[in-house]
């Protein structure tokens, strides 16, 4: 295997399966797998049905009819993963929210949820070391892989840097003004499908360098335990393995491709790589 399978992996989409979800004024907002149609029928007062196209109808408070559905559908356990925690949908991040909906219940309806990924790593002697976090056996998704030093899904009404905040000390005991040092490094994007439907997610991508004293230390029991691990070994690991977070093999690509760890003088598929990480 190779770096490009990750890529792979997680473009695994057929979007001929699936029917566009939209707005009431037609905006476009996710993608709904035809088979899941017969699940929505029930909630005529909430969709109009199309051969092509599922669409809200013009009704007022759509959050709280949505908040209906998705909760009727939980209760036939239809959807998986409750978190009750509320995600915005809008056409664009950033503009104003169409509605909130549950996060479990993004793939169902192919809604873009977005997520905050940091790449936390030391330098030492002229060498790159990360600092990789393994993922408690409880958890809901990927248990007991290897993550990112600190990331989290982006929930509604909070800023980035907000969020980056709050999941730096959840997650890693990292305090606020250390936290800020956080440098934005642009986004990586992808259009996986699940069982559960489909995820055309945004991860907002941040270095952080840390001091080489610091040593992270999870609060929400999130993470299991961190790992100091120089640049190559990271890199073999993705190259070789899946023993990453799926979404989490394609962040640590492109820090590996923005760091010179992989160039396209010894990367046959490099090319492949950089296109295959925004989606």
């Amino acid at each position: 295997m190779g770096y490009i399978d990750h890529i792979r992996a997680c473009n695994n989409h057929d979007l001929s399966r699936f029917v566009s979800f939209q707005g009431p004024a037609g905006q476009f907002i996710g993608w709904v797998r035809r088979d899941n149609l017969a699940l929505l029928s029930e909630f005529q007062d909430v969709f109009d049905f199309t051969q092509d196209v599922l669409r809200l109808k013009k009704i007022d408070d759509i959050t709280a009819h949505m908040a209906q559905v998705t909760q009727a559908l939980q209760d036939k356990k239809q959807i998986n993963g409750w978190r009750g925690e509320l995600y915005a949908v809008s056409p664009r991040f950033g503009e104003e929210p169409l509605f909130l909906i549950e996060r479990a219940a993004t793939p169902l309806f192919g809604i873009r949820a977005y997520g905050v990924h940091i790449n936390g790593f030391v330098r030492d002697k002229g060498q790159i070391k990360m600092w990789i976090a393994k993922r408690a056996a409880d958890r809901m998704v990927c248990p007991d892989m290897w993550d990112n030093m600190v990331a989290g899904g982006q929930p509604a009404g909070l800023s980035l840097m907000g969020n980056i905040i709050k999941e730096c000390g959840e997650e890693a005991g990292i305090p606020e003004d250390l936290a800020r040092q956080a440098q934005s490094v642009g986004t990586v994007s992808y259009m996986m499908e699940t069982d559960g439907g489909l995820k055309p997610d945004v991860m907002f991508c941040y270095d952080l360098e840390v001091p080489k004293e610091f040593v992270p230390n999870n609060t929400d029991g999130e993470v299991a335990s961190f790992h100091l691990m120089g640049v190559e070994e990271v890199a073999d690991i993705v190259k070789n393995t899946f023993d990453f977070k799926f979404n989490c093999n394609l962040v640590i690509i492109d820090f590996l491709i923005r760091h010179g760890v992989l160039n396209p003088d010894e990367i046959t598929e490099y090319e492949e790589l950089v296109r295959g990480l925004r989606r």
